[in-house]
């Protein structure tokens, strides 16, 4: 998860670096900004779990919209609602049977961000957010079978809260971001899902494009 998320901001910190020390057309200050954002997530979940391995990133979506409101000349508060996917995958090995399952948590997500600007066109962007748990599965593939199984959400919390931050670059109205938001909520609530989850709390990457409509 470290190097896909360092991965994404280099990425984006090169971008920013080239286009700030080119750029002649900035967008104009103070103005009020609404439109729409999509990507990528790689998203994890921190647990230890006995006869689990090989722990990977799920690798899903996020799309929403966004309003952006100006205080002052370089610092603005950002609202998002946003549709995102997290969870992990690992293998299991148990009693001699192999595997990987996926677990699914999809949620409705709503980050309110500092926006500091860097010049006209980059912003770093830092605050909480606060997500609702949609619907959970996990996904199965090995000794056990496979497919894909609904998971009572009584299991979780649906409540999840964290802190985000990130950075975006403006190409006129079209920009790009890279995010990092860690939970700090305990994902698991029942005794079944604590047994194979413990403490886990979500953490995910985001890659971003978007277009602001004003």
């Amino acid at each position: 998860m470290k190097n896909s998320v360092s991965t994404l901001f280099a990425a984006v910190m090169l971008t920013a670096t080239v286009y700030v020390a080119g750029s002649s057309d900035a967008l104009a200050q103070g103005r009020v900004r609404a439109g729409i954002k999509g990507g990528l997530n790689a998203s994890s979940l921190y647990y230890d779990s006995q006869g689990v391995s090989n722990k990977n990133e799920r690798i899903g979506f996020h799309v929403g919209v966004f309003a952006q409101a100006p205080i002052g000349e370089f610092f603005a508060i950002q609202p998002e609602l946003l549709y995102t996917t997290k969870g992990a995958s690992a293998d299991y090995n148990v009693l001699g049977f192999n595997g990987t399952n996926t677990f699914k948590l999809n949620y409705a997500e709503l980050p309110v961000l500092a926006t500091f600007k860097l010049g006209q066109a980059v912003e770093l962007q830092a605050g909480p957010y606060v997500s609702y748990l949609l619907n959970s599965n996990i996904n199965s593939n090995g000794d056990f079978g496979s497919g894909s199984t609904s998971i009572n959400r009584d299991n979780f919390n649906k409540v999840d809260y964290g802190v985000a931050g990130g950075l975006n670059v403006y190409f006129g109205k079209a920009f790009i971001g890279a995010r990092y938001a860690q939970g700090l909520q305990n994902i698991a609530n029942s005794g079944a899902a604590k047994t194979v989850l413990g403490n886990a709390k979500n953490g995910v990457g985001l890659l971003s494009v978007g277009v602001s409509f004003n």
